[in-house]
């Protein structure tokens, strides 16, 4: 049976870890509960470690002069420069991982569906929707990684799509780790029909590579038997 590798994951604490919302509570999630044994989990709550409480007043994205900003209505506290700071400390102090599980409509850590208004006045409605302050900076830092919400993971396809990727992104991890042609050419061929299904023109730039290696390979085998000859 093909052992695979064990994924590094950076995952929103409130999803199965602690009672870390804005409300004190805690998310349930099915599918996290059943990836946990098989996954390196990294929990963090990007409004906690601002310095923010347990319970808290609730945060919004807001648009103040054209630009998005994190905003605490009851407190006007403009939060956006804290968790910018924040946001890139914590994401530059990461080894190499493989993925992300976010909180979905979070305005800290939603990759999608963070609702944007026009105004802290709490009785208007939102005018767009898109990732939060924490999880654009994800995004932008990390786009070629398995990143999902606990929603959108709900979704049988998304769900399979995102396990896909995931895991083959920790075996390659351990393939470059390994610096072994070995491994490399058994990657490629493990996941060569996967690679193909995904994208035909990288797995071609793939198979040049592990080919250049082999020919290489050969060459210097050669070369050491003819000087020993």
């Amino acid at each position: 049976m093909r052992k695979f590798s064990r994924p590094k994951v950076v995952i929103s604490k409130c999803l199965e870890f602690e009672n870390v919302r804005y409300d004190g509570g805690i998310i349930s999630s099915l599918f996290v509960k059943k990836l946990m044994p098989h996954v390196d989990l990294i929990p963090v709550c990007p409004e906690v470690e601002i310095g923010l409480g347990i319970p808290r007043d609730p945060l919004r994205m807001v648009t103040v002069e054209g630009k998005l900003r994190l905003i605490q209505p009851a407190t006007n506290l403009d939060l956006t420069d804290r968790m910018t700071k924040f946001a890139n400390s914590f994401l530059d102090s990461l080894s190499e991982v493989d993925g992300f599980i976010l909180k979905s409509r979070s305005p800290t850590s939603a990759i999608k569906d963070a609702k944007v208004y026009p105004s802290t006045n709490r009785k208007v409605s939102p005018i767009s929707k898109g990732p939060g302050l924490f999880g654009r900076a994800v995004l932008q830092r990390f786009s070629d990684l398995a990143v999902e919400d606990e929603g959108r993971l709900r979704n049988p396809r998304i769900k399979e799509h995102f396990l896909t990727k995931l895991i083959t992104i920790a075996s390659f991890r351990e393939v470059k780790a390994s610096n072994s042609l070995r491994n490399l050419v058994g990657f490629h061929s493990e996941n060569k029909l996967l690679l193909k299904t995904y994208n035909q023109k990288e797995l071609r730039k793939l198979g040049k590579i592990v080919a250049n290696q082999k020919r290489s390979l050969c060459r210097n085998n050669q070369r050491l038997r003819t000087a020993s000859l």
